[in-house]
C-alpha cells in the first residue's frame, strides 16, 4: 500500500476583507470591528492591559527580572496587536503591499504567545505577579484562539499519477 506525498496548505481566513455586497471604498472599514478577529484582538488588548496594570501596581519599588520581563512582554504584545488592529481597521494592508500581513501576523502570534506563556509561567511563582500571570494566561489563550481561528491548516494527499 503506497501513500502519496503529503501536501500541507495554510490559508488565512479573511475576516476583514470585503465580500460581495460590502462596500470597498473609503479609508475606514466599518465591517471589521464587528468581526470575530477584531473582537478577539480587543479582548487580547484588554487582558494584556489588565495584566500590565496588575504587575505595575503590585510592587513598583521592586525591580526583579520577572517583573521587568513580564512588563516588557505584555506591553510589546499589546502594541503589536494594536498595530495589527489598526492595519485592518484603516485598510493599510492595501497601501503597504510590500509586507506580507498574514505572514507577519502569524509570526507575531506564534512568537508573542510563546513569550507571553513563558512570562506567565515564570512569574506565577512570584507573589506580586499572580494576578498578572492569570491575565497573562488568559491573554495567551485568546492569542491561541485567534491563531487557531485565523489560520486553517489542511493536509491533503497528492496522488503520484504517472499520467500527470
Amino acid at each position: 500500500m503506497s501513500h502519496g506525498s503529503g501536501l500541507i496548505r495554510t490559508m488565512c481566513s479573511s475576516a476583514g476583507a470585503p465580500g460581495p455586497g460590502q462596500p470597498s471604498e473609503g479609508l475606514l472599514d466599518r465591517v471589521y470591528p464587528r468581526t470575530q478577529g477584531a473582537l478577539l484582538k480587543v479582548a487580547q488588548m484588554v487582558t494584556l492591559l489588565i495584566a500590565f496594570i496588575c504587575v505595575r501596581s503590585s510592587s513598583p519599588w521592586i525591580d526583579y527580572g520577572a517583573y521587568s520581563f513580564f512588563e516588557v512582554v505584555t506591553i510589546c504584545d499589546l502594541i503589536m496587536i494594536l498595530v495589527f488592529y489598526l492595519v485592518h481597521l484603516f485598510r493599510f494592508y492595501r497601501v503597504l503591499t510590500c509586507i506580507s500581513w498574514p505572514l507577519s501576523e502569524l509570526l507575531h502570534y506564534v512568537i508573542g504567545t510563546l513569550l507571553l506563556l513563558i512570562a506567565s509561567i515564570k512569574s506565577y511563582n512570584q507573589s506580586g505577579l499572580v494576578a498578572g500571570a492569570i491575565f497573562g494566561f488568559l491573554a495567551s489563550f485568546l492569542c491561541l484562539a485567534s491563531l487557531w481561528l485565523s489560520y486553517k491548516i489542511t493536509c491533503t494527499t497528492q496522488s503520484t499519477d504517472a499520467s500527470a
